[in-house]
Protein backbone atom coordinates (compact mmCIF):
# COMPACT_ATOMS: atom_id res chain seq x y z
CA UNK A 1 0.00 0.00 0.00
CA UNK A 2 1.12 3.42 -0.76
CA UNK A 3 2.76 5.87 2.02
CA UNK A 4 4.03 2.75 4.21
CA UNK A 5 0.26 2.06 4.90
CA UNK A 6 -0.48 -1.73 6.08
CA UNK A 7 -3.15 -4.04 4.47
CA UNK A 8 -4.71 -5.73 7.46
CA UNK A 9 -6.15 -8.31 5.62
CA UNK A 10 -3.48 -10.54 6.92
CA UNK A 11 -2.04 -13.72 5.45
CA UNK A 12 -2.36 -17.19 7.08
CA UNK A 13 -2.88 -19.96 6.82
CA UNK A 14 -5.67 -21.78 4.61
CA UNK A 15 -8.70 -22.99 6.26
CA UNK A 16 -9.23 -26.33 6.04
CA UNK A 17 -5.43 -26.48 6.14
CA UNK A 18 -3.66 -27.88 2.76
CA UNK A 19 -0.26 -28.63 1.94
CA UNK A 20 0.38 -27.55 -1.69
CA UNK A 21 2.71 -29.70 -3.84
CA UNK A 22 5.72 -28.30 -3.06
CA UNK A 23 4.83 -29.76 0.30
CA UNK A 24 4.58 -26.43 2.18
CA UNK A 25 1.19 -25.34 3.74
CA UNK A 26 -1.38 -23.54 1.75
CA UNK A 27 -1.75 -19.88 2.86
CA UNK A 28 -5.19 -17.83 2.48
CA UNK A 29 -4.10 -14.23 1.40
CA UNK A 30 -6.11 -10.78 1.97
CA UNK A 31 -9.81 -10.99 1.39
CA UNK A 32 -9.82 -15.36 0.85
CA UNK A 33 -8.66 -14.91 4.57
CA UNK A 34 -11.05 -12.69 5.86
CA UNK A 35 -14.02 -15.14 4.34
CA UNK A 36 -12.64 -17.89 5.53
CA UNK A 37 -12.51 -16.40 9.09
CA UNK A 38 -15.96 -15.55 8.51
CA UNK A 39 -16.82 -19.24 7.34
CA UNK A 40 -14.76 -20.30 10.51
CA UNK A 41 -16.81 -18.19 13.32
CA UNK A 42 -20.23 -18.99 12.11
CA UNK A 43 -19.76 -22.92 11.63
CA UNK A 44 -18.28 -23.02 15.34
CA UNK A 45 -20.39 -23.65 18.11
CA UNK A 46 -19.57 -21.65 21.15
CA UNK A 47 -17.98 -24.09 23.80
CA UNK A 48 -16.32 -26.27 20.77
CA UNK A 49 -12.57 -24.78 21.63
CA UNK A 50 -12.21 -25.07 25.38
CA UNK A 51 -9.01 -22.97 25.29
CA UNK A 52 -11.30 -20.38 24.30
CA UNK A 53 -15.04 -20.79 25.30
CA UNK A 54 -16.43 -18.23 23.95
CA UNK A 55 -15.57 -18.32 20.42
CA UNK A 56 -18.06 -19.23 17.57
CA UNK A 57 -21.46 -18.51 17.13
CA UNK A 58 -24.72 -18.90 18.69
CA UNK A 59 -26.24 -20.25 15.60
CA UNK A 60 -25.76 -24.13 16.68
CA UNK A 61 -27.66 -23.56 19.59
CA UNK A 62 -30.99 -23.21 17.63
CA UNK A 63 -30.49 -26.14 15.52
CA UNK A 64 -33.80 -27.52 16.78
CA UNK A 65 -35.72 -24.73 16.62
CA UNK A 66 -38.26 -24.57 13.94
CA UNK A 67 -37.11 -22.92 10.75
CA UNK A 68 -39.76 -20.05 11.10
CA UNK A 69 -39.60 -16.06 11.20
CA UNK A 70 -38.27 -16.05 14.79
CA UNK A 71 -35.35 -18.31 14.28
CA UNK A 72 -34.62 -16.72 11.30
CA UNK A 73 -34.22 -13.27 13.42
CA UNK A 74 -32.46 -15.35 16.60
CA UNK A 75 -29.60 -16.50 13.17
CA UNK A 76 -29.34 -13.05 11.97
CA UNK A 77 -28.83 -11.72 15.61
CA UNK A 78 -26.15 -14.56 16.33
CA UNK A 79 -24.37 -14.38 13.20
CA UNK A 80 -24.11 -10.72 13.43
CA UNK A 81 -22.77 -10.48 16.91
CA UNK A 82 -20.23 -13.01 16.42
CA UNK A 83 -19.01 -11.28 13.90
CA UNK A 84 -18.80 -7.86 15.87
CA UNK A 85 -16.99 -10.02 18.28
CA UNK A 86 -14.76 -12.11 16.43
CA UNK A 87 -13.87 -10.25 12.98
CA UNK A 88 -12.66 -6.82 13.75
CA UNK A 89 -11.32 -6.60 9.95
CA UNK A 90 -15.24 -6.21 8.90
CA UNK A 91 -18.20 -4.34 9.19
CA UNK A 92 -21.30 -6.11 9.08
CA UNK A 93 -23.50 -4.37 6.23
CA UNK A 94 -26.87 -6.91 6.24
CA UNK A 95 -27.44 -10.23 7.57
CA UNK A 96 -30.80 -11.97 6.18
CA UNK A 97 -31.45 -15.24 6.53
CA UNK A 98 -34.79 -17.33 4.69
CA UNK A 99 -35.71 -20.69 4.53
CA UNK A 100 -34.20 -23.00 1.66
CA UNK A 101 -36.84 -23.55 -0.96
CA UNK A 102 -35.86 -26.86 -1.71
CA UNK A 103 -35.03 -28.21 1.62
CA UNK A 104 -37.75 -27.48 4.26
CA UNK A 105 -34.67 -27.93 7.11
CA UNK A 106 -32.02 -25.54 5.78
CA UNK A 107 -31.86 -21.98 6.09
CA UNK A 108 -29.71 -19.76 3.68
CA UNK A 109 -27.52 -16.72 6.08
CA UNK A 110 -27.01 -14.24 3.70
CA UNK A 111 -23.97 -11.94 4.95
CA UNK A 112 -22.93 -8.53 3.36
CA UNK A 113 -20.08 -7.03 4.68
CA UNK A 114 -17.57 -4.17 3.91
CA UNK A 115 -13.65 -4.95 4.45
CA UNK A 116 -12.72 -2.30 6.47
CA UNK A 117 -8.76 -1.61 5.59
CA UNK A 118 -10.26 -1.47 1.37
CA UNK A 119 -13.61 -0.25 1.60
CA UNK A 120 -15.19 -3.69 -0.92
CA UNK A 121 -18.20 -5.01 -0.31
CA UNK A 122 -18.45 -8.55 -0.12
CA UNK A 123 -21.29 -11.18 0.10
CA UNK A 124 -21.60 -14.43 1.34
CA UNK A 125 -23.86 -17.34 1.44
CA UNK A 126 -24.11 -19.96 4.53
CA UNK A 127 -26.03 -22.58 4.87
CA UNK A 128 -27.19 -23.93 8.22
CA UNK A 129 -28.78 -26.92 8.54
CA UNK A 130 -32.25 -27.40 11.28
CA UNK A 131 -32.55 -30.80 12.59
CA UNK A 132 -35.97 -32.51 11.02
CA UNK A 133 -38.58 -33.25 13.06
CA UNK A 134 -39.30 -36.52 13.89
CA UNK A 135 -42.92 -35.65 13.78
Amino acid sequence: MANGASDFRGIGWAFPVEVEAGGRIALARLDQSIEESILLIVGTARGERVMRPTFGCGIHDLVFAPNDATTAAQVSFAVREALIDWEPRIEVLEVQVAPDGAEGNKLLINLQYRVRSTNNVFNLVYPFYLEKSGV
